[in-house]
């Protein structure tokens, strides 16, 4: 997979434009606030079923990415299942280079 996308996640997080956890990634999808969700590709079915059925419901789009480990090495942080990315600007890049 295209690693410049990592990257970009990395400088999203340091702009604050991301946010990461289960509880606080549903609550912003359900205020709207999410532009992209990237979901690691070892999540745990129920918590990838919840994920992808709230993106659906509220139009986000979504992209299954590379393993928990690589999504947290991105930002800096202990394993991170998904991360959903605030900014317009900064989604349409992930999604240009992910594409």
């Amino acid at each position: 997979m295209n690693n410049n996308y990592l990257n970009m996640v990395g400088l999203a997080y340091r702009a604050r434009k991301c946010s990461t956890g289960e509880a606080l990634i549903v609550k912003d999808i359900q205020a709207k606030k999410v532009k992209l969700l990237l979901i690691a590709n070892d999540i745990a079915p129920q918590t990838k079923k919840k994920f992808i059925d709230k993106c659906n419901s509220y139009h986000v789009p979504y992209i299954e990415v590379d393993d928990r480990a690589t999504l947290a090495q991105a930002i800096g942080k202990s394993e991170r299942v998904a991360i959903a990315i605030l900014d317009g600007g900064f989604a349409n890049k992930i999604q240009s280079l992910l594409s």
